[in-house]
């Protein structure tokens, strides 16, 4: 098991995740990172979530990978 955190970020802001989760191995990580993003995504408000971008760190701060959210939105059309 392994303690990972979620921060999203885009040129103006920056949302820290305090609590952070337990998974598996990096497969599981990666699903839950998409289920952030997915969440963000679906929740209220006009906000254009393409050029945000998900980080996913261990317990001591180390960058694991990054999401942007455009992954989970797709481009636009």
């Amino acid at each position: 098991m392994t303690h990972i955190y979620f921060h999203c970020a885009n040129s103006e802001r920056v949302v820290v995740d305090p609590c952070g989760i337990e998974v598996e191995d990096l497969i599981e990580a990666h699903q839950r990172a998409a289920g952030v993003i997915q969440q963000f995504v679906n929740s209220a408000g006009p906000v254009d979530w393409r050029a945000w971008t998900l980080h996913v760190s261990d317990e001591e701060g180390d960058e694991i990978f990054v999401m942007p959210f455009s992954y989970v939105l797709g481009r636009p059309h």
